[in-house]
């Protein structure tokens, strides 16, 4: 399930909240139970750990056309 970053405008806490993507926008309430918030923008980044590399292109070999160059399309 996603994680969304919000901000507490009345005391400024910054804090996360896991809910489906169809509520991302709904209001929520702060840890300390302030009703003002507003959800902060975010970057995702993916590192790639845990998924195999992809293979490097062959030395002047083949185009990548539809096979990724095997048969030199």
């Amino acid at each position: 399930m996603p994680r969304y970053e919000f901000r507490c405008r009345a005391c400024g806490d910054t804090f996360e909240v896991s809910r489906p993507m169809a509520e991302a926008s709904a209001p929520t309430t702060c840890p300390q139970g302030h009703d003002d918030t507003v959800k902060l923008s975010s970057t995702v980044a993916f590192t790639g750990r845990g998924a195999p590399s992809m293979p490097s292109p062959m030395a002047g070999g083949g185009g990548g056309g539809c096979c990724g160059g095997a048969c030199g399309c």
